[in-house]
Formats: structure tokens, sequence, C-alpha cells
């Protein structure tokens, strides 16, 4: 799966949620290409949600709704996962 393709899955998926109302994603792979742990076709992301439900609920419990709604890309597609609520 392309970046392309994954940031519209993400979005679809994370847009279905009722509490969020838009979200932005960010590719930061570039910045790890050279690493050790870099693995193709696994992507660093980096999320801008917006959603004030989530922003007012504690760090913990907001991260794990987002993780349990991607958690077959986080296994097959995302390497590593920033999340930050607006």
């Amino acid at each position: 799966m392309d970046i392309n393709q994954l940031s519209k899955k993400i979005e679809n998926k994370l847009l279905n949620d009722r509490s969020i109302k838009n979200v932005k994603i960010i590719d930061n792979t570039y910045k790890h290409l050279k690493h050790n742990s870099h693995q193709k076709g696994k992507y660093h992301i980096k999320l801008e949600i917006n959603s004030e439900i989530l922003k007012k609920t504690n760090r913990i419990q907001s991260n794990k709704v987002i993780y349990k709604i991607l958690s077959e890309e986080l296994k097959t597609d995302i390497h590593s996962l920033q999340i930050s609520f607006t």
C-alpha cells in the first residue's frame, strides 16, 4: 500500500467516528529512512485530529480510541504514530 492509499484509508476510518470533525495526516517517513529499524512499506504518520471530545479526554484514553480504530493499519502499514488533538 502506498502512502496515498494509506492516508485515504486512515482518513475514512477516523472520520467515521462521530467525535472526530477533521483529520490532517502528515507522512514523516522521510525523516527515518536511514534508521536501522526502517522497514520499506511501513510509515511514520503524524495525525492532527480535530475533536472536542477527544481533546477533553485524558491523553491515554484518547490515544486508545485512535489505536483501536487503526488497529489493522498499525499491524501492517504503520511503524510509528504521533497524535495531537485540536
